[in-house]
């Protein structure tokens, strides 16, 4: 198969879908790489260290206008809707239902859309977000600490304080992956960590992984207006894969909230489960409403793109391997997990979550692998 890698164009996106040692693997088993010029830099990689191992540097039309699969980390943007072509696989992040547009343009385009994000388990776990959702919770509360800072409009406090002052609240909903490193970290910095989930299967487990200065809470409402008045800083960690995730802080929430408090909503590639967030870039990453911080980059893990690369393509390249090796239907016809990542097919959806989103038709996807 015929791979390509084009540069990420996202604002402040560095990250790159496929690493020199990636690129080795793919031609030494018989395909072919091409990546564009400077595809790696912002991670790290260059130019030279992929043609060392066999792969090609092309201009970014030459990429899109050849490739079998392309194989990107983020969603294609809109200069790119017109460079994706009938039959070509993509395989990448897509957040499909927080998108109408981009939606549309992939079903318009015809071509065949593979996402990291729904790839699932028999167990549930999600084997290609997770790593991302690793760096996204961990950076959160880096996020909330640094915008906390009075020089930022916060509240000026210390997350962990000192010996004879309070250390922050910090208030984190759901309790998964990217719930359980926020709380982890802010732990770790001392603050005083409170995680919100329905599931009382994970609280169980939490209690006993979590140090003492983390209380885990059933999640409803009245449990999330009373730790929200207490919040310096609030972890927005909700995830419906594949769906768009529920609005659980209301605008009008934000009054009960403590002036100069901090929202970090890392589901804001989902459309976010605060109300008033919108997407926001590591340039321009912060704005406030009603005295309340509200951090909102979309691709918080771009902002240290040499591990948050090398730790998604340890999970993406097996995957990459085998629909290079067998070709999207007969791999996925393989694997259930990978099959689950099928969200657009040739100008269809494929999957629940997206069709809902935007009341679109929805064909089995059994169908389309027949």
């Amino acid at each position: 198969m015929l791979i390509g890698v084009p540069k990420e164009i996202k604002t402040n996106e560095n990250r790159i879908a496929l690493v020199p040692a990636g690129a080795e693997a793919l031609v030494s088993a018989g395909h072919s790489v091409m990546v564009e010029r400077g595809a790696g830099l912002g991670s790290g990689f260059t130019d030279e260290q992929y043609t060392a191992v066999g792969a090609t540097i092309h201009d970014v039309e030459e990429v899109w206008a050849r490739a079998e699969m392309i194989m990107k980390v983020k969603e294609p943007i809109a200069v790119e809707y017109a460079r994706t072509r009938p039959g070509q696989l993509l395989f990448t992040y897509f957040h499909f239902a927080a998108d109408e547009a981009l939606t549309r343009a992939m079903l318009a385009s015809g071509a065949v859309c593979v996402t990291y994000e729904t790839v699932q388990l028999p167990s549930g776990e999600l084997p290609l977000l997770t790593p991302m959702s690793e760096v996204a919770g961990r950076m959160a509360i880096q996020a909330g600490a640094k915008y906390l800072e009075r020089y930022y409009g916060g509240r000026g406090m210390l997350l962990g304080g000192v010996p004879g002052v309070a250390p922050a609240n910090v208030l984190v909903i759901g309790g998964g992956v990217v719930g359980t490193n926020s709380a982890k970290m802010a732990a770790g910095l001392g603050a005083r960590v409170t995680i919100l989930d329905t599931s009382l299967e994970r609280l169980r487990y939490l209690s006993d992984v979590m140090p003492a200065n983390v209380e885990m809470i059933y999640s409803n409402r009245h449990n999330l207006l009373e730790k929200l008045a207490l919040a310096d800083v609030v972890v927005g960690a909700v995830l419906l894969p594949g769906a768009k995730a529920p609005k659980l802080i209301k605008r009008a929430d934000l009054k009960e909230m403590k002036p100069g408090s901090v929202i970090v909503d890392v589901a804001v590639d989902q459309g976010g489960c605060v109300e008033t967030i919108r997407p926001t870039t590591h340039e321009d990453p912060i704005y406030e409403i009603d005295g309340v911080i509200h951090y909102g980059v979309a691709n918080m893990p771009g902002g240290v793109p040499r591990t948050s690369t090398l730790a998604l393509t340890n999970a993406t390249f097996p995957y990459a391997m085998r629909l290079a090796r067998l070709g999207w239907k007969e791999a996925c016809r393989q694997d259930p997990s990978l099959a689950l990542g099928l969200n657009v097919v040739n100008g269809q959806v494929v999957y629940g979550g997206v069709a809902e989103a935007f009341d679109l038709p929805l064909v089995d996807v059994a169908s389309v692998l027949a």
